[in-house]
């Protein structure tokens, strides 16, 4: 990984952060998602299971069906997907379906992460599609935005 690719890491996820803020803004878990190809990002979503009364509206999932009709085809090869919390084991089979290439996180998920934390399904060998998955980037942004939402809702609930 060189500089570079670091820096775009980084400005991918404060553009996926942006969105979390509109999942928090609607009363959704705050995660967002992008989707980048050539370095332009081509589709993007936010957590709307609630919005949507749709338990696979993850912001991953959101935005892999957006970026599925960009392209016309649900094969996404040579993407970036930049999603601000460790996607879950429903969405690390869909991305693994869609044939992303590069997979990048901000807060790691103990709970329900399949990328390392939980789970290794993003990384595991025996799939027939191996991708990049790094996790980590932004990580303190990204955790904040869980923590502080996650905090306003026990707050309320006493």
């Amino acid at each position: 990984m060189t500089l570079k690719s670091i820096n775009y890491d980084e400005k991918w996820m404060q553009y996926a952060l942006r969105l979390a803020k509109l999942a928090n803004e609607q009363g959704e878990v705050p995660v967002g998602a992008i989707i980048v190809h050539e370095q332009q990002s081509i589709a993007e979503g936010w957590n709307q299971s609630i919005t949507h009364t749709d338990p696979t509206a993850h912001a991953e999932i959101v935005s892999l069906r957006k970026a599925a009709k960009y392209f016309h085809n649900y094969r996404l090869a040579d993407t970036s997907l930049y999603v601000t919390l460790e996607p879950c084991v429903m969405c690390a089979g869909a991305i693994l379906q869609a044939r992303i290439k590069r997979v990048v996180f901000g807060a790691y998920d103990a709970r329900a992460g399949a990328a390392g934390s939980r789970f290794d399904i993003l990384r595991d060998m025996r799939h027939n599609h191996q991708l990049e998955c790094i996790g980590g980037v932004l990580e303190a942004e990204c955790k904040k935005y869980l923590t502080d939402f996650f905090k306003e809702k026990r707050d309320k609930n006493r």
